[in-house]
């Protein structure tokens, strides 16, 4: 009498860490979100990553070359441009990250909205939102900072940040209102209608959450934008004004004065503004392929 086979078993490929599958398949938003991680803490930890102070103003060190004892050099107040470079990052991350969350949220709300309601209340937003999209990005942040002004709190001019955010609404709106009409036609939201739950619930409780794909793909892509939007108002002198470390800043004035004599003034910041767009680009690219069911690994 011949034996019984032992019962089959199939074991179950491990998951892999979302993380983890994220850096096997999309290396380079990887490498670029490496950057931003250290950009980011270098930025925060300033006081500890440099000797010097951004401000201090060192007339005997004026436009000294690139050196051991200042890798990048010194600028024509002597000040260190390692230093500002690195506070500079702090001036970039603050307001491009508040300008796209605000830019970004506003946007993602009333696209929603735009694409629930429909009917009248869509056209006039989409209206409103064509007279926005009309305007190029950096004019119509140009008009708003004009009109505005400074207003600085806590180091941060809120204005500012209004100003580059204003131009990400109809954009973020665009997108997330295409999502969104798909959403309001699914059985869940006429469900809900008849359940007799109120607009704001449907909105925020049931909708919002199933755009938070397209929401987050546009947050993280329009930092870079407002990063190099407020590099531009800074050098335009609409931004942040001295002695504040700021990217833009560091290549107007007297950098465009000395930038033969001192190369350097303008070189690393304008390699600092180019890696960290270039990275939070790499960084939404490789989200939004990620995100996308249509095209993830």
């Amino acid at each position: 009498m011949s034996a019984l086979a032992p019962p089959l078993t199939y074991a179950l490929p491990a998951r892999r860490h979302p993380v983890l599958q994220f850096v096997l398949h999309q290396p380079l938003g990887a490498g670029g979100l490496v950057f931003i991680v250290i950009m980011s803490l270098a930025a925060i930890f300033a006081p500890w990553v440099t000797p010097y102070d951004p401000l201090t103003v060192d007339y005997a060190g004026m436009l000294a070359a690139p050196s051991w004892e200042h890798w990048m050099g010194t600028d024509s107040y002597g000040r260190d441009m390692l230093t500002r470079v690195i506070y500079g990052a702090r001036t970039a991350l603050a307001v491009g990250f508040l300008a796209s969350f605000v830019g970004s949220t506003a946007g993602a709300v009333i696209g929603v909205v735009s694409a629930y309601f429909g009917g009248k209340v869509d056209m006039i937003i989409q209206g409103v939102m064509d007279i926005l999209l009309s305007f190029p990005i950096i004019v119509l942040a140009l008009t708003v900072v004009a009109m505005l002004g400074q207003n600085i709190v806590l180091g941060v001019d809120l204005n500012l940040i209004i100003a580059i955010s204003i131009p990400m609404v109809p954009r973020v709106g665009r997108v997330v209102r295409a999502s969104a009409l798909a959403i309001r036609e699914l059985p869940y939201i006429d469900a809900a209608r008849a359940a007799g739950f109120s607009d704001a619930r449907i909105i925020f409780r049931h909708m919002v959450p199933n755009v938070v794909a397209p929401y987050l793909i546009m947050l993280t892509a329009y930092v870079a934008q407002a990063i190099l939007s407020e590099a531009s108002l800074s050098f335009l002198g609409l931004g942040v004004t001295e002695p504040t470390a700021s990217w833009g800043l560091m290549l107007s004035g007297s950098a465009a004065d000395f930038y033969q004599q001192a190369p350097w003034m303008i070189i690393f910041p304008g390699l600092a503004i180019s890696l960290a767009v270039f990275a939070f680009n790499l960084f939404g690219d490789s989200l939004r392929d990620w995100l996308d069911p249509k095209i993830k690994i």
